[in-house]
């Protein structure tokens, strides 16, 4: 008999004995378990949860099974141990059904499938790149180091290693990459999983000073994305536009002005705030830009009359294209963008004289409108909120009709400032009519003190309108201290006129504006205004019953006694106000501070400020 025959002789006694079955049973039962837990094919802990699901049949379980938590639902392609009943109960006690990890992981596995049936490891997609929450202090790297063989998808285990964390999973008796989802806190050490032929793949939101994973043996250089929120560039305007607003704000209840400035410093009852006018003034010239398109040729665009009743629309268009500090070649810095075209211009070029067809004009616009539209994004961004065109001319308004977002959104700088007519103050701007028939103001501006005007009243013009036909009526050659003519008689001077003139009468003609307002502030005279519906120029800014005086047209019979009733100590305030604004009305080249030019920028800065544009494309 051999040796081996012996031994087993030995150990196989005819009958059973107490001794062998204490042996025997706990070796059985210790078989069984060990077989039970290798069935697996891999080693897990509390401190690693997975995903379980039940206890489900090896022969109902397919690599397309749902395995679903509470939390989270994905599809995996692993296989799950064969439990009965019983066993499916006591490995729940053991195993939680759902155990969560950090609202990043249930974003992560909630959100994308990890896996897929092809034979190399899915890519991770971007959603995933949104788990840090960007706000907080210290934003955190994601490291995606990615290595793989071709081999079969591999099952999900979730790793959350604490302070306590074990030593690195041991996957045996398998040939796929496992995914580990690591959360790494301080002082973390690098895993190192081995049993398996291919590299796993490692997605680890790391802490701060966390060190490069080290798998396999082999340094893996990490791939870092660093969270954070991209803002476009409007966000960045707008989140300026609510700094300066608050700034005004913060101004405009200040007693008394307490911002310097070497040149002028606002001041009196002229301004309705004086100090928040000055701070929006000052900020204005530090950040105001704006983007004029350079699409169309003249002369009926980037050009206008500079020598016309209608002067300031071509002196605005030709001073704001030189200007360095307003405009801007980059649209995206811009606030503002300015579309150049000159309603004058077209009057006098496309329209056909006598014709009463504006067809042309309003094909014109539409076409321009529609160019910038197609070839730019601001137009379409804002609806035309932030876009602005400038007219003196009584067809503009009209003109402006042709675009709906021109007319019901973007900013109208009209001298023709009729609110019967649509004129919205809240986001369209008055600015003056300027008649400089030689190109410029000299020998216009200046005048003799009060107390050398012996002229109570004066007005010279033609029957222009409903208003003025009225003033002839009940004051042409009436009165001495009311001197109003149609026309002057010989021997005589409109400017001097105006100088020996303690007021001036400036009623509307066909339309509201009368160039006769800035006329009477540069003589030094008080203006009367006599309109309906008219908006005066820079109002939002300035008082206008501070240095002038406002008669309503049903009151021109009772001029003069109006105009006596004022006493001469207020005449004189007003007199000396209308000087200190006069300013505001003058016309430089090149332009001055707080002059005509600078305060019509003001008033499109103005309307800027009170809008704040959304995207509207990124909002669909």
């Amino acid at each position: 008999m051999k040796d081996w025959d012996k031994a087993s002789f030995c150990w196989a006694p005819s009958s059973p004995s107490p001794k062998l079955l204490v042996v025997v049973v706990p070796l059985v039962f210790l078989s069984g378990f060990l077989c039970m837990e290798g069935s697996s094919g891999t080693s897990t802990s509390s401190d690693y949860p997975l995903l379980w699901g039940a206890g489900t049949p090896c022969s109902s379980f397919s690599p397309a099974t749902k395995i679903t938590t509470t939390e989270t639902t994905s599809v995996a392609s692993m296989r799950l141990p064969c439990f009965s009943t019983e066993e499916s109960e006591r490995h729940l006690e053991t195993h939680p059904k759902a155990v969560p990890l950090h609202h990043v992981q249930e974003t992560l596995w909630s959100d994308i499938s990890i896996f897929n049936q092809s034979s190399s490891p899915q890519m991770v997609p971007a959603e995933i790149l949104q788990l840090q929450s960007p706000d907080e202090r210290n934003q955190e790297d994601l490291r995606i180091p990615i290595n793989h063989h071709g081999h079969d998808v591999a099952p999900a285990v979730m790793k959350e290693a604490g302070e306590d964390s074990k030593s690195a999973e041991r996957l045996n008796g398998s040939g796929v990459a496992p995914i580990i989802t690591k959360v790494a806190e301080e002082d973390s050490k690098s895993d190192r999983i081995n049993g398996s032929n291919v590299d796993p793949v490692i997605m680890k939101v790391a802490e701060e000073n966390s060190k490069s994973e080290r798998i396999n043996g082999s340094d893996v250089a990490p791939t870092i994305i660093k969270m954070q929120k991209n803002h476009t560039q409007l966000e960045r305007l707008e989140a300026g536009l609510a700094k300066i607003r608050a700034a005004i704000r913060e101004a405009a209840h200040q007693k008394g002005n307490q911002t310097s400035d070497f040149d002028y410093v606002p001041e009196g009852p002229m301004y309705w705030n004086a100090q928040a006018f000055h701070r929006s003034y000052l900020v204005m010239e530090k950040q105001f830009k704006i983007f004029i398109y350079e699409e169309g040729e003249p002369p009926l665009f980037h050009d206008g009359p500079c020598r016309s009743i209608y002067s300031m629309e071509g002196n605005f268009i030709h001073q704001i294209e030189m200007d360095k500090r307003f405009r801007t070649r980059n649209p995206e810095e811009a606030y503002a963008f300015f579309l150049p075209f000159s309603v004058t211009q077209m009057v006098r070029f496309v329209y056909v004289p006598n014709s009463h067809d504006i067809g042309p004009i309003k094909q014109t616009v539409i076409d321009y409108v529609n160019l910038i539209a197609g070839k730019y994004p601001y137009w379409n961004r804002s609806l035309a909120a932030d876009h602005f065109m400038l007219s003196c001319h009584d067809w503009g308004p009209l003109t402006s009709s042709y675009v709906p977002h021109l007319y019901k959104n973007g900013i109208r700088v009209l001298c023709n400032a009729n609110t019967s007519e649509g004129f919205n103050p809240a986001k369209d701007a008055s600015f003056p009519e300027i008649n400089l028939r030689t190109g410029e103001t000299k020998g216009l501006i200046g005048g003799p003190p009060p107390s050398c005007r012996p002229i109570l009243a004066f007005f010279a013009g033609g029957l222009h309108g409903p208003i003025r036909p009225l003033l002839l009526e009940h004051w042409k050659n009436k009165d001495e201290d009311v001197k109003v003519y149609e026309y002057l008689p010989k021997g005589l001077s409109y400017y001097d006129m105006m100088k020996k003139s303690k007021y001036c009468i400036c009623p509307s003609g066909y339309e509201v504006a009368s160039p006769r307002i800035v006329e009477a502030i540069y003589a030094g005279c008080v203006p009367v205004l006599i309109s309906d519906h008219y908006v005066p120029p820079f109002s939002d800014v300035l008082n206008w019953k501070s240095f002038s005086v406002e008669v309503p047209v049903s009151e021109i019979p009772n001029l003069k006694r109006i105009l006596l009733s004022i006493p001469t100590r207020q005449y004189k305030r007003m007199q000396r106000r209308g000087l200190k604004v006069r300013r505001h009305f003058e016309v430089n080249f090149p332009p001055k501070r707080f002059d005509v030019y600078h305060m019509i920028l003001h008033s499109v800065w103005l309307r800027r400020l009170n809008v704040r544009i959304h995207d509207l494309r990124l909002q669909s």
